[in-house]
């Protein structure tokens, strides 16, 4: 009995210290957020500015069965307000059973695009994004190489916005990102709940970390990186199932920055159904729990503190909060469920006796954390035109108890599906997310 108390004692001790660290992070994060907004907000940048001498840019979109949106994407980027001769578009139709190539090619053989540098690349390879993104960069003409999914329409200024941003420093900045905005985000309540994440992970998470502390994350999509410095890491890692956070750590570890320039946006498509929304969010969980081990010696060796901390972050999000979150809510509904048998059976006991103070310090602390979520989607609203509604605000409310908690399943199959290939020796298979028309 005494075993068990202490026991108990220990998990509910665990989980209050966690979430008031979470607590505080989180709070570090949204003020940097704030900050990095009222500096903008005073002098909004609307347009690009003209530079002298444009980097020419090699754009790149991967494209495994993208019959339904190739097209739109192709288009956008070719209609990209940046010099036409200083840009060389390749697209790659990675093992395709569809009519992606076939499209492409009667979009490159239109009289308006016959004098631009487009290349269709037909690969039978393997090695999945990276394998069809290392196949295009030898190929690439580029000083700058470019990647848009072929869900991520561009708004036309975006590779005008992310350049202008790397060459304020173009020795220190080695990659540089933009905002990925939800283009079917009205679709139902699950891409609603989709857009509040993106929304706020855009504009507060990342803004934040680049405000305090200039750490960056290369997306998936929407980004431009130095061509040499793709050189020198040996472009994409093919064993890595998040291609972007690994090449993101990468970059780090070579001194360089990943800078964030947020006007560059682009409009990609979202899951629209649940069972796509679990595969491609396990595949991504299971990645960044890959990316997190294969780094976690940066903690205890001489690399930065900047790579330190990033990895900290990562490691203190997928796996410290996660566990903690996973327990906080199994003692709730354990003590709610021993509670309705006490109802009918009065010498039924509860498993986790709170003590008066520490009872009151979980309850604030797990109201603090869901205020604090709420807030921080708002506030990510508030700085996007035309989001700041009564129906969005109503869905953050309504999310932490809905769509948040499928974090939870999606982090626990990702990590036994990693122990167990780990064990087995099997290799991980990359998911392609299914587009809808």
């Amino acid at each position: 009995m005494i075993g068990e108390n202490l026991m108990s004692d220990f998990l509910l001790l665990f989980s209050v210290v966690s979430i008031w660290i979470a607590v505080f992070e989180s709070i570090v994060i949204m003020a940097g957020a704030i900050k990095f907004i009222r500096r903008h907000n005073r002098k909004p940048l609307m347009i690009p500015r003209e530079m002298d001498d444009y980097p020419t840019v090699t754009v790149m979109v991967p494209a495994h069965n993208e019959e339904l949106v190739i097209v739109q994407t192709v288009e956008r980027i070719l209609f990209l307000n940046y010099p036409a001769h200083k840009v060389q578009l390749i697209v790659i139709a990675d093992n395709c059973t569809d009519r992606t190539a076939e499209k492409l090619k009667a979009l490159k053989s239109k009289p308006a695009y016959r004098d631009r540098d487009f290349h269709i690349l037909e690969r039978k390879g393997t090695g999945g994004k990276s394998g069809a993104l290392n196949d295009a960069f030898k190929q690439a003409k580029g000083e700058w190489i470019c990647i848009y999914d072929a869900d991520a329409a561009p708004e036309k200024n975006a590779l005008a916005f992310l350049v202008q941003k790397a060459m304020e420093k173009p020795d220190r900045y080695g990659a540089v990102f933009g905002r990925n905005k939800a283009r079917n985000r009205s679709q139902n309540f699950l891409t609603k709940c989709i857009n509040l994440e993106l929304v706020t992970i855009q504009r507060v998470h990342h803004t934040g970390l680049w405000e305090l502390f200039k750490i960056g994350t290369i997306p998936g999509t929407n980004f431009i990186v130095k061509s040499e410095l793709i050189r020198e890491i040996g472009g994409w890692d093919e064993e890595a199932i998040t291609e972007d956070t690994a090449i993101s750590f990468e970059i780090l570890t070579r001194g360089q920055l990943i800078a964030l320039a947020p006007q560059a946006e682009a409009y990609q498509q979202e899951p629209e159904k649940l069972s796509i929304y679990m595969k491609q969010r396990q595949r991504w969980s299971k990645g960044n729990f890959h990316v997190v081990i294969e780094n976690i010696h940066h903690l205890f060796n001489r690399s930065s503190w900047r790579i330190k901390l990033h990895v900290l972050y990562y490691a203190v999000s997928y796996f410290w909060f996660m566990i903690a979150i996973i327990i906080s809510d199994i003692i709730f509904l354990t003590n709610i469920g021993y509670y309705i048998a006490s109802l009918f059976n009065p010498s039924v006991v509860m498993p986790f006796n709170f003590g008066d103070d520490i009872y009151v310090y979980l309850m604030i602390a797990w109201a603090l954390m869901y205020y604090i979520y709420v807030l921080q989607i708002n506030l990510a609203l508030a700085t996007d035109i035309g989001q700041s509604t009564i129906s969005n605000f109503i869905i953050s409310v309504v999310s932490y108890f809905t769509y948040s908690q499928l974090f939870l399943i999606i982090s626990i199959r990702a990590f036994y599906s990693l122990v167990t290939d780990k064990i087995l020796g099997r290799k991980s298979k990359w998911y392609k997310t299914q587009r809808f028309g």
